[in-house]
């Protein structure tokens, strides 16, 4: 019921997980196609980067008000941070604060004094401000080093050499947001990277139980959890894609025109492959270097047809071996009868 500081950056981390979800499999997806030439019509979508922007722009974000609270000097306490995020914040959409300048809030009994409330990409979150200067501050570690070094034990006093008086650094340690901020801007960069899998976990009830459904507790999770959007992009749009040199490597021996060997563009190769499986027009696509198939099945009938056909390709091998080794032995045997009968014959 009451969020602090803690919660805030752990919000924070969800935006911006969410936000890499979006441009993996919403945004890419859909530019894929118009890229492809695929004609395709825009799905819109709700994207969350105006929150991400609001928690973390270098000079307007909450992150940077705060930072630059922690810094300044004069008296600072939470409700001058909360008294410069209304004067910056106030007119941005999904930042609500009682005593922010836009006057629909003032009487808003729901959110006090002390409070301000942004509206997350899963929903509206209410934020107690008490303690997020001094919690961003984060001076502990440093008096820590600076009490464990003055200890009279010489082991627990070498563990602590940074709080030796003649090693102390002048220079303000970084706050314990911005510190957060480059761990997830360091964790954002390592996902670009990769190629995610995502799975959504839905719980069905707040009790932990079973056979209880929650059907508004699910509705919501889906709704915020944007799986809704993505079940549409992905119904509209293909189950697979693959480029035209390894489709065609992989499914040419089931095609009499292209197997062993194909002599031309992959494209062209993928056509006639298609066309002689006799797939329906609607079930694919042909990209500017990529070919698009619509549904699962599409592709299972594919891969069930080159399983079917590598087995009768191992008859096929197998049958050629076996003759090849009758023969040979066959021919053998038939010589060696022939020199038998001819050294018998002279002696006879």
């Amino acid at each position: 019921q009451d969020n602090s500081f803690e919660q805030f950056i752990i919000n924070y981390c969800n935006e911006k997980l969410q936000q890499i979800f979006i441009e993996l499999t919403l945004k890419e997806e859909q530019e894929e196609y118009i890229r492809e030439g695929i004609e395709w019509t825009h799905i819109e979508y709700f994207n969350n980067a105006i929150i991400c922007d609001l928690i973390e722009n270098n000079q307007t974000g909450i992150l940077a008000m705060l930072d630059e609270e922690c810094l300044r000097p004069g008296t600072v306490t939470d409700d001058t941070f909360l008294e410069k995020l209304n004067q910056v914040c106030a007119t941005h959409q999904h930042f609500e604060s009682r005593m922010s300048k836009c006057s629909r809030f003032l009487n808003d009994t729901s959110l006090p004094h002390s409070c301000f409330r942004i509206q997350h990409y899963a929903g509206k979150v209410m934020y107690q401000v008490e303690g997020f200067v001094d919690k961003n501050n984060d001076l502990l570690y440093r008096d820590l080093s600076q009490a464990m070094w003055k200890a009279n034990h010489s082991l627990i006093k070498a563990l602590f050499p940074e709080g030796n008086p003649a090693k102390i650094n002048l220079k303000r340690p970084p706050t314990a947001g911005s510190q957060f901020k480059a761990s997830v801007a360091t964790l954002m960069k390592n996902l670009q990277t990769k190629n995610p899998n995502y799975i959504r976990c839905i719980k069905p009830n707040e009790k932990k139980a079973a056979h209880i459904f929650n059907e508004a507790l699910v509705c919501h999770q889906i709704r915020y959890l944007g799986l809704l959007e993505n079940v549409r992009v992905r119904r509209a749009g293909y189950a697979f894609r693959q480029a035209y040199e390894p489709c065609l490597e992989r499914y040419k021996m089931l095609c009499k025109q292209t197997w062993p060997h194909w002599r031309g563009p992959a494209r062209a190769g993928v056509e006639v492959l298609f066309n002689e499986l006799r797939i329906p027009e609607e079930e694919f696509s042909f990209g500017r270097s990529k070919i698009f198939i619509r549904n699962p099945r599409t592709l299972f009938k594919l891969e069930d047809l080159r399983k079917q056909r590598l087995e009768d390709l191992a008859t096929l091998i197998e049958k050629i071996y076996r003759g090849w080794k009758c023969r040979t032995r066959f021919l053998l045997m038939k010589r060696c009868q022939i020199v038998i009968a001819s050294w018998y014959r002279r002696y006879a």
